[in-house]
């Protein structure tokens, strides 16, 4: 007998708690395996070099890996970071590409050499390391940018540059084939 009204049970396939009326609730598993992270934030690196991460995604963060961060370069010269357990994903396809592949091994040294592990602190903030900071060209006015499953950091006055480029250019890149279909 339930004395709430509520009888959970977790499907292996769908990951929901289901009410004992039958109506179907996301289960904490399945709201961390969607979180998404989107939009353009400016944020301020202090002289220790610490960014304090926007409210509103330090829950999701706490929820998804317990403000376990990783933070790598990227080639474009920005910082990526990553939620722990989307690079631990990334690292593992990153390990498996053929090793005397040149472009492959370049890849790998870039992203796993450069890969830097860092944690919320209890004020919600990163400190980012001084040699990634130097790639980034990263002063004290940054930009966190959501791309989905990571966030991209980048200088202020870089990304309103590179940002102003890409508006600009006329249809030079050919879009993926994956993409031709797609309505914004």
């Amino acid at each position: 007998m339930v004395d709430s009204g509520l009888f959970e049970a977790y499907s292996v396939k769908k990951w929901y708690k289901v009410e004992f009326n039958g109506s179907k609730k996301r289960s904490g598993l399945e709201a961390i395996r969607t979180t998404m992270f989107r939009g353009v934030n400016q944020i301020t690196l202090d002289a220790k070099g610490r960014m304090a991460m926007p409210t509103r995604y330090r829950e999701r963060l706490q929820e998804r890996c317990a403000g376990q961060l990783v933070v790598t370069v990227d080639q474009d010269h920005c910082l990526l970071m990553y939620p722990t357990p989307e690079w631990e994903e990334i690292e593992r396809k990153l390990v498996r590409l053929p090793s005397l592949n040149k472009q492959a091994r370049r890849l790998q040294r870039l992203l796993i050499g450069h890969a830097t592990e860092c944690q919320l602190d209890s004020n919600g903030r990163v400190l980012l390391s001084q040699p990634l900071r130097d790639f980034a060209s990263l002063q004290r006015h940054a930009v966190l940018i959501g791309q989905g499953n990571k966030f991209e950091i980048w200088d202020e006055q870089i990304w309103n540059e590179r940002r102003d480029v890409w508006l600009s250019e006329e249809d030079e890149l050919e879009l993926p084939t994956e993409l031709e279909s797609l309505s914004l």
